[in-house]
């Protein structure tokens, strides 16, 4: 028995390892499993939504991505509370996680602002730019920090495509927003990860219900009540990057405190 782990310890890691996972263990985990890719019927839905085109098509596909959106937030819970990793260790439920998130979060939204007119002609090639950003910024290792934020801009293309399709973008508008937001995604700035700990976080999570609501408001109000509603919505999008350009601001600040700090040789009170 190596000394430097407690008898305590050392037998509850024998008995967790020897331990043998019961059918019951086995059957919840693959349902979180199965709950998670509810994710991908979701994302069926949304792609015959947007082929079939038309307003009440496109904001039954917003729906259904909010939907997918609600699965994706509380999945990684429920995968912890039935230890998944532990349980099913052969199967990778986070690589199951992105192939869905890609098509909801990215490529399904961007096929709609196309579907949709959004970016007419050949201005509709811009979105290969955040298509592209997106792809590389799923396949950065440390695209979430150790402190708990993003590092770029995520990949929340379902709700640009929702402010620039209801809130009626102008050309310039949609394609300086597309092009900027796919810039951003490797710049290495924190952004907001809502689900981790933290005030700012619980702040952010606290305005994401008014804000809900409203998004609901924008889906079943007439034409012309809900550009107004999405514009009173619009306050939840500011304060998240704004929010999330403070702690970048804040956090080099600090870094560069401590970099003068050390480099001066002055002791940190």
């Amino acid at each position: 028995m190596p000394p430097s782990i407690p008898t305590g310890c050392w037998k509850a890691a024998c008995e967790w390892t020897t331990r043998v996972i019961t059918t019951k263990e086995r059957v919840l985990a693959w349902s979180v499993h199965l709950f998670t890719s509810l994710g991908l019927v979701a994302a069926a839905g949304i792609a015959v939504l947007i082929v079939r085109g038309g307003d009440e098509a496109f904001r039954w596909a917003f729906g259904l991505m909010w939907v997918a959106t609600i699965i994706d937030a509380v999945d990684g819970t429920f995968a912890r509370m039935a230890r998944v990793k532990s349980v099913l260790p052969g199967f990778d439920g986070r690589r199951l996680d992105d192939i869905i998130d890609f098509q909801t979060y990215t490529s399904l939204p961007l096929l709609l602002v196309w579907r949709a007119g959004i970016l007419p002609g050949w201005w509709a090639s811009l979105l290969l730019a955040p298509l592209v950003a997106s792809a590389f910024g799923f396949s950065q290792s440390d695209a979430k920090t150790a402190d708990g934020y993003f590092l770029g801009f995520p990949s929340y293309w379902n709700i640009v495509a929702f402010y620039l399709y209801f809130g009626e973008a102008p050309l310039w508008l949609a394609a300086a927003v597309l092009v900027t937001l796919a810039v951003l995604t490797f710049v290495p700035t924190r952004y907001l990860y809502t689900t981790q700990p933290g005030r700012l976080n619980r702040i952010t999570n606290l305005l994401a219900a008014p804000w809900a609501c409203l998004l609901i408001g924008v889906l079943v109000a007439d034409a012309d009540s809900r550009r107004m509603l999405t514009l009173v919505s619009s306050y939840f999008p500011a304060f998240y990057l704004a929010a999330s350009w403070w702690v970048t601001l804040r956090h080099r600040s600090d870094v560069k405190f401590c970099e003068t700090t050390y480099t001066s040789g002055t002791e940190i009170p």
